[in-house]
C-alpha cells in the first residue's frame, strides 16, 4: 500500500455542552471506556473542563466535558459559565446534549440561542438517556430538539450500558463517536497511545472524594462541597501504598455536621467510597486522611475561590 492509499487520520477536540445533569459526563466516560469524570444525579456536579481521550485506529478524539451552562447566581457560577464559553471557542465540534426523558425547557432554549451565535464550529445535537423513554417518546423528543435550531446532525444515544448498565449494549455510542470524528481535521495524534485523560492524578483524587461526598447528603449540601488534596505521594519505603491528605470544604457549620455524620459515620463512608475509586486509578493501596472545614460562603468569595482552585 502506498502512502497515498493510507486512510486519513483525524484528531481534534469536541466539547459537550448542555444544562446541568443531562448526562454529559456519563457519555464522555462511556466513549473513553473509563471513568475520567465524576457523575452524580446532583445538578452542577462538573466544575472543571475535564478532557477524556478516545483512541481509534483512524482517529483520536479529545472530549472536553464542561460544567452545565446556565444563568449564574454566584461568583462560582459566573466563573464556570466563563469556562464553558471559553471552551466553546477552542474546539472543532460541539455536542449539544439534551436528555430524552425531560421536555425541552427554557434552559435548553437558552443554550440553543447561545450556540446559534457560534458561526464557525459545527454543532451536533445529542439526545442523551434514550434508554429511559419509549421509541415514540424518543421520536417526539428528536423533533423537539430539531426545532430548537439548525444542527449539523441529531443523534440519540444511551451511554449507561457502557458503564455497566442494564441494557445489553450502549445505544448508538459508536454513531456519536463517528459523527464527532467526521468533523475533526486531519492530523496526527495529540496524546500518546493509552492516555485516557490529561488531568493530574491529584485533581482526579479530589474529584473522586467530592463525588463520594455528594452521595447521600441532604439537598442543602451538594453545591457547597469543595475538595482540595493537600498532599499526595507514595509512602517512603512502601511502593504499594499512597498517602493522601485532603480537605473537604463546606460553607456553614451545619453542613460540616451533616457531612461528618453521627460519630463520624458518614465521613468514614465517604472515605471508603473515595478510596476504592482512587485505588483503582492508581493501582496501589491508599491511606486517605479526610478533614472537613468551613470556608464561609466560598462560592461568593473571590479569595476563597482562588484558594479552592477556581481562578478568574
Amino acid at each position: 500500500m502506498t502512502t497515498s492509499d493510507q486512510p486519513e487520520f483525524r484528531s481534534g477536540f469536541a466539547c459537550f455542552v448542555g444544562r446541568p445533569n443531562v448526562g454529559k459526563s456519563t457519555l464522555m466516560n462511556a466513549l473513553v471506556g473509563a471513568k475520567v469524570a465524576i457523575t452524580s444525579n446532583r445538578p452542577q456536579t462538573t466544575r472543571r473542563a475535564i478532557r477524556g481521550i478516545v483512541h481509534r485506529p483512524d482517529a483520536q478524539l479529545v472530549i472536553v466535558d464542561t460544567p452545565g451552562l446556565h444563568r449564574p447566581r454566584t461568583l462560582l457560577g459566573e466563573r464556570l459559565d466563563s469556562l464553558v464559553r471559553g471552551t466553546l471557542t477552542e474546539v472543532d465540534v460541539i455536542g449539544f446534549c439534551v436528555p430524552a426523558d425531560e421536555k425541552v425547557g427554557d434552559g435548553d432554549r437558552y443554550i440553543a440561542r447561545e450556540l446559534a451565535q457560534i458561526k464557525d464550529t459545527p454543532v451536533v445535537a445529542i439526545v442523551t438517556k434514550a434508554d429511559k423513554v419509549a421509541p415514540q417518546a424518543l421520536a417526539e423528543q428528536l423533533m423537539a430538539v430539531d426545532a430548537l435550531g439548525s444542527w449539523a446532525e441529531i443523534v440519540p444515544v444511551s451511554a449507561v450500558a457502557g458503564l455497566g448498565g442494564a441494557s445489553p449494549d450502549p445505544y448508538q455510542l459508536d454513531v456519536v463517536a463517528d459523527v464527532l470524528i467526521g468533523r475533526l481535521p486531519e492530523g496526527p495524534p495529540l496524546y500518546p497511545e493509552g492516555d485516557l485523560t490529561d488531568e493530574p492524578e491529584q485533581i482526579l483524587a479530589a474529584e473522586f472524594i467530592r463525588e463520594a461526598a455528594l452521595e447521600g447528603v441532604q439537598q442543602e449540601v451538594p453545591h457547597s462541597i469543595a475538595v482540595v488534596v493537600d498532599e499526595m505521594g507514595i509512602r517512603p519505603g512502601r511502593t504499594d501504598l499512597t498517602d493522601i491528605y485532603a480537605h473537604v470544604f463546606v460553607e456553614r457549620p451545619s453542613q460540616k455536621a451533616i457531612l461528618i455524620g453521627r460519630k463520624g459515620e458518614r465521613l468514614r463512608e465517604v472515605g471508603t467510597r473515595a478510596r476504592k475509586q482512587i485505588e483503582a486509578m492508581l493501582g496501589t493501596r491508599v491511606y486517605l486522611n479526610l478533614q472537613v472545614s468551613v470556608a464561609k460562603d466560598w462560592q461568593r468569595n473571590p479569595k476563597q475561590l482562588r484558594r479552592l482552585g477556581f481562578y478568574d
